[in-house]
């Protein structure tokens, strides 16, 4: 099992467009993305804080990816 860096909200946003999702809508600074298969998350994007390893997890799941794939992105 890898060890990824915690990645910053917008840093993920930004690896999460890259492989086609979309903003769908935003409440506060919870990102809704919905990727055009169907696959859909929310991340949260607060300044200067990082994702947790709980919640990543969480979002990698949502997402069907793995660890050495988000690593890839990044």
């Amino acid at each position: 099992m890898t060890n990824i860096p915690s990645p910053t909200g917008k840093k993920l946003i930004k690896a999460l467009k890259h492989i086609g999702f979309e903003d769908v809508r935003m409440k506060g600074r919870h990102h809704f993305l919905r990727h055009p298969d169907g696959r859909c998350t929310v991340v949260p994007a607060h300044n200067g804080e990082t994702i947790g390893k709980g919640l990543l997890s969480q979002i990698l799941k949502d997402c069907e990816l793995s660890k050495e794939e988000l690593q890839k992105l990044l």
